[in-house]
């Protein structure tokens, strides 16, 4: 009681008042942003497993066009152990520079998030 009266004496209740429903909209903005950058993240990696998955299809596809395409000069055998052979190979590769690479996809990823907050 003692608390409402000072604080209508000193005029500070509306201040009070206009402080709180500032904070309270401060706070359903905050949600709302949220909101939508998690639907545009959602979105984005939606959209990039479709394309992977295209991608995937196509070189599994492609492979067993090649792999049959030189079985008909090899025999099966030996055009699916060059194109199996060939995926080897370019494991071996990314498997000894992996360090490189990672580090390259993360200076590339900084770039795009530095961008990001330059926009914004």
């Amino acid at each position: 009681m003692l608390k409402d009266t000072i604080l209508k004496f000193l005029k500070l209740d509306s201040l009070v008042e206009h402080l709180t429903g500032f904070v309270e909209t401060r706070i359903e903005l905050m949600k709302v942003e949220v909101q939508e950058e998690l639907a545009r993240v959602l979105s984005r990696a939606l959209v990039f497993l479709v394309i992977l998955s295209v991608l995937t299809l196509f070189v599994l596809l492609f492979s067993m066009a090649v792999s049959f395409k030189l079985g008909e000069q090899l025999g099966n055998f030996g055009g699916f152990a060059i194109v199996g052979g060939l995926y080897l190979l370019i494991g071996v590769v990314i498997l000894a520079f992996r360090t490189q690479i990672s580090e390259q996809v993360e200076n590339k990823l900084e770039e795009i998030i530095q961008r990001k907050k330059k926009k914004k």
